[in-house]
């Protein structure tokens, strides 16, 4: 029996599928033969358990291939989550409000789980495989630099005694002079790593095209478009987001550094070649998205008090 209800979702499908020139009753046929859909099929979870390709017969290296997919995920939901700012038709505190909370939940869990990293693997089993991988890096996630490259002016990127000379540079100048390249240079002779050389091979040209689209509409600029009191409402969250992704972010890469790698000069290479003793520690890089929002004392002191400084 056809109730009033369904007739009317049926002219309104009707409606809609001849406005695009189709014929519903085809739609129909195909909706009568469709089989359900399943929650294995929906996330392709076949796909999914099959994207581990350890290069390893070592146990534990599924746990290291298993988190770092994890984390991309989350990149990948929090680059959605600032282009759900950037782009957004009209800039308000409640789309920053909804979307910054996202991020930072995203960057939480991330923070909070690297105890799978840090304590999570045996330490011989972790330098056994981890020299199977090079020069493969953590370093080369092309996501988290899009993360970087969309959240600030791209001059906040690079060192600060470079700044001032890099003003009113272009763009590709700029990155030419991120902060990044110089943590995967070689002690000895300061050339640029193998590491390095093929991440820059496959990224550079796009992190050019995504810094011009963003240039103007990343989330430091957006949020400096806002009216003053709608800024007051979403400060606690930017300053949050800027520690997640600046501070504790980088800490727990490095404590993991620290768990499984000696501090010698010689053992850089576990790491892809990036010198990550003086590349990671947050004191040390002192990136900051939003410097506005910090006072001197602040900034002067970036990360060394989560370093238990």
């Amino acid at each position: 029996m056809v109730t009033t209800e369904i007739a009317e979702k049926i002219k309104r499908l009707e409606e809609k599928y001849s406005a695009m020139g189709q014929n519903l009753s085809s739609y129909l046929d195909g909706l009568l033969y469709a089989d359900y859909l399943t929650y294995w099929d929906y996330i392709q979870l076949d796909v999914l358990l099959n994207l581990q390709h350890p290069r390893t017969p070592i146990p534990d290296e599924n746990i290291f291939i298993i988190y770092h997919q994890i984390t991309e995920l989350y990149f990948k939901l929090t680059l959605q989550a600032i282009d759900q700012i950037c782009q957004a038709p009209e800039l308000s505190a409640t789309v920053f409000t909804t979307q910054l909370k996202r991020i930072n939940n995203y960057f939480r869990n991330l923070i909070n789980s690297f105890e799978i990293m840090v304590d999570g693997m045996d330490k011989e089993q972790f330098l056994q495989f981890r020299m199977a991988l090079l020069p493969a890096s953590g370093f080369q996630s092309g996501q988290f630099r899009m993360i970087e490259i969309c959240s600030t002016r791209l001059q906040n990127l690079v060192y600060e005694p470079q700044r001032a000379d890099l003003i009113n540079s272009e763009l590709n100048t700029v990155l030419d002079n991120i902060y990044w390249r110089s943590g995967a240079t070689e002690l000895a002779t300061g050339k640029k790593t193998l590491t390095l050389r093929q991440f820059e091979l496959k990224y550079m040209g796009p992190f050019l095209d995504l810094a011009t689209r963003y240039e103007q509409r990343n989330i430091q600029s957006a949020y400096l478009q806002l009216p003053e009191a709608d800024r007051q409402a979403i400060i606690p969250l930017l300053k949050e987001y800027d520690l997640n992704i600046n501070v504790r972010w980088p800490l727990m890469h490095y404590k993991s550094a620290v768990r499984y790698l000696h501090k010698k000069p010689e053992d850089i290479v576990a790491t892809g070649g990036t010198n990550w003793q003086q590349y990671l520690p947050p004191k040390n890089k002192r990136i900051v998205f939003f410097p506005e929002l910090w006072t001197e004392e602040e900034l002067n002191n970036w990360g060394k008090l989560a370093m238990g400084e």
